[in-house]
């Protein structure tokens, strides 16, 4: 786990682990056969635009021995089984659609300043994609690394080429070839990689009903700061990313104090009865 500042204060107990060979690393075993490794992470990139990198880092590093990396956004829950991400990443770079521009054809305007972008970077597109990708989650079998380094140069390419600021999230608006840095290019890269992809709806996110994948909280406030009463009495009961979050928050590590959760869990059951009679759509 990658992180920057300090740890959380359920991570306190975490202890130094030189055997990892990454300055400052620190290992936390909250239960038999789990490890969680925290690794301190010193760029002057916003960490979203740092991911390709960071995977890279570890494939070389503390990851050596894997034959398969996934990223997962520090707001995604974990819906399924393991295995099934092995077997996701074994049928090409495992990779899942947006719900904001899901329809997003060959010919779209984007897309077509895209084809420009990955001809300035000697490749050809290899693949017609209709759905814009979300860069929060990725899988990597460690024989479809050419993945990895492609998605790290377009994010050179638009900093040095589109003069993007790396330290900022989102810097321009979506008529920009990178509004969003990290995101753009891994569409972009997904477009002309020579490793093959393999890709899930939105309900691979939650963003849809009947997720069983992975939910993932994007936007603002996240699960964990928001207000469940005030965001329903304003049209927005709790999400299902909100009710996965919470309902993961007890193990295999307690995240609050009793009081806390059953605090957030009265305010989604009340959330949740204003959102059956007032709700934006």
């Amino acid at each position: 786990m990658g992180y920057r500042g300090s740890l959380p204060k359920w991570a306190e107990q975490a202890i130094d682990n030189p055997t990892l060979e990454w300055p400052g690393a620190k290992t936390l075993k909250p239960i038999d056969n789990l490890n969680i490794n925290f690794l301190p992470v010193t760029t002057r990139f916003h960490l979203s635009h740092y991911k390709p990198d960071f995977m890279l880092r570890l494939l070389q590093g503390p990851a050596s021995a894997a034959d398969s990396l996934a990223y997962f956004d520090p707001d995604i829950i974990n819906l399924c089984r393991w295995g099934f991400y092995e077997k996701w990443m074994s049928c090409g770079v495992a990779m899942v659609h947006e719900i904001v521009s899901n329809d997003m054809p060959s010919t779209h305007p984007s897309r077509m300043e895209w084809q420009t972008i990955i001809n300035r970077v000697n490749r050809t597109p290899k693949r017609d994609i209709h759905s814009y990708i979300n860069a929060g989650f990725c899988g990597v079998s460690r024989q479809n690394i050419e993945f990895l380094n492609l998605w790290s140069e377009i994010v050179h390419f638009a900093i040095n080429e589109y003069n993007m600021d790396p330290e900022v999230f989102i810097a321009y608006d979506r008529t920009s070839a990178f509004y969003c840095i990290d995101q753009d290019a891994f569409n972009i890269a997904a477009m002309c990689c020579d490793s093959p992809i393999s890709e899930m709806g939105p309900e691979a996110m939650d963003f849809v009903g009947a997720g069983w994948t992975m939910s993932h909280a994007t936007g603002w406030p996240k699960p964990w700061k928001k207000k469940f009463i005030q965001s329903a009495l304003a049209g927005n009961p709790p999400s299902r990313p909100d009710k996965r979050y919470w309902e993961n928050t007890d193990y295999p590590i307690s995240l609050y104090h009793n009081m806390k959760k059953q605090q957030a869990n009265i305010n989604m059951l009340i959330g949740a009865a204003i959102g059956r009679f007032y709700r934006r759509t």
